[in-house]
């Protein structure tokens, strides 16, 4: 008996890596998985038949599998992945959305092109194929439903050279708190990975910095480690765990911090004076410096084997 016996999960960018990983995962928990991927270079460009790969070896396994070679990008395409699972599998529980590309460059360099084609992959990618599957939600009243979206340090707190993917992924974030609200009365839940893996999208960026890049490395730090709490998410055991965003990677599993109110002032009559503000800004940083202090000495990794 698996975990996720009986459940269908469609999984976008699912050819390789992180993607690939998750597949193969619950498909071993019992669900049946639509394996989405468009085949290209990390770049958007290009097609392949790579889903194929993943769906060869799941059925290998003694598990079921189909593919979807749609691009999320585009409406068309996510409303496909969702007939895909109802013709070959008659209903879908779980959405993993985690295909992605890149197209890292500093402001100064970066084209109009490449900021649309990271924010369709990503920010739009998330719409198009989160929209049937919640329409499907309402129209048959189908419960228990599981939403796994894709965001990144990149967006959550920033990283040189790419504003295109960070802006996509911190939309993700708050389209993902959103989406929690609007599903909850039909108990779907909808959570957030902050994902840190050695996959073909991020070794370039580590051996650019001069790093090798080994097997051990890989072991360590590869994709399988994102797999597990992206199934475990789609179990009954977090029915009642959504609107989170969860870091994991390279064995650690973290839950972080979201946009919230840390101190405050009020005045009760009339608009903030520049002289006022002088007085009580340097409060609220000193506020925030102890609070993020705080957050460092909380976030400490606790050894569990």
């Amino acid at each position: 008996m698996g975990r996720l016996d009986d459940k269908v999960a469609v999984i976008t960018g699912a050819g390789r890596g992180i993607g690939r990983e998750i597949a193969l995962l619950m498909a071993r928990e019992g669900a049946s998985i639509v394996v989405n991927d468009l085949g290209g270079n990390t770049d958007g460009t290009g097609t392949g038949m790579i889903a194929d790969d993943v769906v060869e070896e799941i059925r290998a396994a003694g598990g079921e599998a189909v593919s979807n070679t749609d691009s999320v990008a585009e409406v068309a395409g996510g409303e496909a992945l969702l007939a895909t699972a109802l013709d070959a599998f008659g209903g879908m529980d779980i959405l993993v959305n985690n295909a992605g590309i890149l197209r890292d460059r500093t402001i100064f360099k970066m084209e109009e092109a490449d900021w649309d084609a990271v924010q369709a992959v990503h920010l739009k990618g998330h719409y198009c194929c989160s929209r049937p599957f919640a329409r499907y939600i309402r129209d048959n009243n189908r419960t228990g439903c599981r939403i796994i979206n894709f965001s990144s340090v990149s967006g959550l707190i920033g990283n040189f050279g790419q504003a295109n993917y960070g802006a996509a992924k911190a939309g993700i974030a708050g389209f993902s708190r959103v989406l929690a609200l609007e599903l909850a009365k039909y108990g779907c839940t909808v959570n957030t990975i902050s994902p840190g893996a050695l996959t073909r999208m991020t070794i370039p960026l580590r051996e650019n910095r001069g790093e090798n890049v080994g097997e051990e490395d890989l072991e360590q730090g590869g994709p399988q480690h994102i797999a597990p709490i992206c199934a475990w998410l789609a179990t009954d055991a977090a029915s009642g765990i959504t609107s989170q965003i969860f870091h994991t990677g390279r064995g650690g599993i973290a839950i972080m911090q979201q946009p919230a109110v840390i101190k405050q002032f009020h005045k009760s009559a009339g608009v903030w004076t520049l002289a006022e503000l002088d007085r009580y800004v340097p409060q609220l940083m000193a506020a925030k410096q102890a609070h993020d202090q705080a957050v460092k000495e909380g976030a400490m990794p606790v050894e569990v084997g």
